[in-house]
């Protein structure tokens, strides 16, 4: 039992850890909406929408991820379901594991006036507050940012109508972030596909069934009935010890080829 609540807890923290420093890890990281990628967006400052990731793990193997977003003056929400977590055209090895735990659903939610990111476990009725690192707690609003376009072509995506352009955002230090992105000319000149490539890691984002209206407010909070945890490690042990004890056994993780 102490052999499995081991392996599971060290499974989540990795998890986590990876999708919040946005580097290699079991799934493809979750969109961070700075003052460089939100400038990307124009003048939409309000929306919601589906999305799919698309990156590669540490191995190379191609991996892909629905979820909804929901992005509003500067805060960001993404929502996901690691269960439908596929690697190439299977389901990932890591979804069944985190299934086990009830922690296949999870949602991410950035604060940036609170320099505070959360992570949510819906199925633990669960989240973990973390500060975010005084180099992006720091970063320069959307205003100080600089954006140049270069048209490389159009193109249809997804049944809209799209101007396929190069994008170059600048800031007042003249670090640059460079993307290519597709900006629908029916929908506000929204960019339906983004590719960008950031510290070695190329990501794809696919917008689908894009709404122009406010986020509701609540949608970047924390449920109140759920308990906050400071360390994700002490979060999992507790929560893990209650499944446990209380009879709820998990499945070992599956033997490896």
């Amino acid at each position: 039992m102490k052999k499995y609540l081991g392996i599971l807890t060290a499974l989540a923290v990795s998890f986590t850890l990876s999708s919040h420093a946005q580097r290699g890890g079991m799934g493809p990281s979750t969109p961070q909406f700075g003052g460089a990628m939100s400038k990307y967006f124009g003048d939409n400052s309000n929306f919601s929408s589906d999305i799919e990731m698309q990156s590669k793990d540490p191995q190379g193997n191609a991996i892909s991820i629905p979820g909804k977003m929901a992005f509003s003056d500067g805060k960001v929400r993404f929502e996901m379901n690691l269960a439908e977590m596929k690697s190439g055209n299977k389901p990932s090895p890591a979804a069944a594991q985190m299934k086990a735990m009830g922690m296949e659903s999870m949602v991410t939610i950035s604060q940036p006036a609170k320099k505070v990111s959360l992570m949510i476990y819906p199925g633990m009725k669960a989240y973990l507050e973390m500060p975010v690192p005084e180099a992006d707690a720091s970063e320069n609003p959307k205003e100080d940012y600089k954006m140049e376009m270069t048209e490389l072509g159009k193109e249809t995506i997804d049944g809209h109508p799209c101007v396929k352009n190069k994008a170059v955002v600048s800031d007042k230090k003249g670090t640059k972030h460079e993307a290519t992105i597709w900006n629908a000319t029916d929908l506000k000149n929204f960019p339906v596909k983004l590719e960008q490539t950031e510290q070695g890691q190329h990501t794809t984002m696919l917008f689908k069934k894009v709404q122009f209206a406010k986020p509701d407010a609540a949608q970047f909070e924390a449920p109140a009935e759920y308990k906050k945890y400071d360390d994700m490690q002490e979060m999992m042990q507790e929560i893990m010890m209650k499944k446990l004890g209380g009879g709820q056994g998990f499945a070992p993780p599956p033997a490896q080829p």
